[in-house]
């Protein structure tokens, strides 16, 4: 049987397969679109779920710590909440937390009283430190400028308004303490390379702090301590390795710091201040969060929390 086609019918024909076609490349992209709009919700949700972790790794350290102050009077690299834990198991990710004393570092709120002149005790051990770290102990004069309130230089090799309003993008000194050790990047005399070597030892807290000599690194010890050796700090983070500093006096007598210059003023046994750290992964969901704890006689308070947060 012959079939005979006329041109209206394969007109209709063509259009026939050309609505059929369309309609299939429609619903492709429909689905298409509907599947990546589904994987980004769950982007979304992920996210969201690791961030609440997060946050309860944040209640987790708060109790860490109130709990520490109830057991002991000091705070050393020995206890609980010094422990690096590893990553922990989550429903469908991982959380890993790290605690570390805000007080081993130096306060660079510290350099400048209340009455708004210069705190020279303070001042003399970042000079130090900046020497340990092979910087020009110059540095600490432009910090003090940039912290208090008057244009005038105090000190000299100092750095007021003229020298930051003369560069291309101008800008004027802050006239207040830190709020972050990232300011550092904007006072004259910092680089990348001057900011990242002192980072690990600079903290910028609202209220002055003494240096936890229990848990202070090599180099803030060597600044605390005038002509200490790296030798002889190395002798004193062993001793108190196997036995934690019970108070000033006991770590006054430590045979290394025998006729040695310390201003113990500026030291302590035990910290307030902590640094927490979380990271946590949910699926595709990351979540990082740093959050400053301060810890008072009846509570653990946030008093800084920033989020970078991944999806």
């Amino acid at each position: 049987m012959k079939i005979i086609v006329t041109h209206q019918q394969g007109v209709a024909l063509i259009l026939a397969l050309l609505v059929v076609s369309l309609a299939t490349l429609l619903a492709v992209a429909m689905t298409t679109r509907q599947q990546l709009d589904i994987a980004r919700t769950a982007n979304i949700i992920q996210g969201d779920q690791a961030y609440l972790y997060a946050l309860a790794g944040e209640n987790w350290a708060k109790r860490i710590l109130f709990r520490d102050s109830k057991n002991t009077t000091i705070d050393s690299l020995n206890e609980v909440w010094a422990t690096l834990l590893l990553p922990l198991p989550l429903p469908g990710g991982v959380i890993q937390v790290q605690l570390e004393d805000l007080q081993s570092r130096f306060n660079l709120n510290n350099l400048v009283n209340d009455n708004d002149q210069p705190n020279w005790p303070a001042f003399s051990v970042l000079q130090r430190l900046l020497m340990v770290l092979d910087l020009p102990p110059e540095l600490a004069a432009v910090i003090v400028d940039w912290i208090d309130s008057n244009n005038e230089p105090q000190l000299p090799q100092g750095a007021e308004d003229n020298a930051y309003l003369a560069k291309t993008l101008a800008y004027r000194t802050a006239n207040r303490p830190l709020r972050s050790p990232s300011e550092l990047r904007l006072i004259t005399g910092f680089d990348t390379d001057s900011y990242q070597r002192i980072l690990p030892y600079i903290s910028a807290l609202p209220t002055p702090t003494p240096i936890n000599i229990n848990t202070a690194s090599l180099p803030i010890l060597r600044a605390v301590v005038t002509n200490l050796s790296e030798a002889e700090a190395q002798a004193i983070v062993a001793t108190r390795q196997n036995q934690p500093f019970n108070s000033l006096p006991d770590f006054l007598a430590h045979e290394a710091l025998a006729g040695l210059k310390i201003e113990a003023n500026n030291l302590t046994v035990s910290s307030q201040y902590f640094l927490l750290t979380t990271s946590v992964q949910i699926g595709r969901g990351k979540a990082q969060l740093s959050s400053i704890l301060h810890r008072l006689p009846h509570t653990v308070q946030v008093v800084y929390r920033a989020q970078n947060t991944e999806l």
